[in-house]
């Protein structure tokens, strides 16, 4: 059942993202030009997330635990520190430069092979080695489901 609505959300959140435009990188790279020709579609798409997530989190944590799991899995540390900051930086960094964040370019993985946007490739390419990267510095491999 888990990986049945894995599925089904995962079909949804691609939809999402292809009907809104943030698979396009240009769209979103329009959208961070604040100083130059700025494209404030993308703010209605956050926007509209926000409207939904907020009160959707408030009372889905009201509940003992999650419909398909033992327990909610939600992080506890508090503070700041270098690597949360510099991991922020690196984010922001690559999605100024590329247009691309982890979840539109694994979606636009499926358009880009059929003859899509080929920088898709590129960006989850370096996104997978900097992960694997990451994983063999630090002695932490990435988290996966269960």
């Amino acid at each position: 059942m888990r990986t049945i609505a894995a599925l089904f959300t995962g079909m949804l959140f691609g939809v999402g993202l292809a009907v809104s435009g943030m698979m396009n990188p240009a769209k979103v790279l329009g959208f961070l030009d604040v100083a130059g020709d700025w494209d404030p579609t993308l703010a209605f798409v956050m926007g509209g997330a926000l409207l939904v997530t907020i009160p959707a989190f408030r009372w889905i944590l009201r509940r003992p635990r999650p419909l398909l799991a033992s327990e909610f899995d939600l992080p506890t540390k508090k503070t700041l520190d270098v690597r949360l900051l510099g991991g922020a930086a690196l984010f922001g960094v690559g999605w100024g430069l590329s247009g691309f964040c982890p979840g539109p370019a694994v979606a636009a993985l499926v358009p880009a092979l059929a003859g899509g946007l080929p920088a898709v490739f590129v960006f989850t390419g370096a996104m997978v080695a900097g992960m694997f990267l990451f994983g063999r510095l630090s002695g932490k491999p990435a988290k996966t489901a269960e």
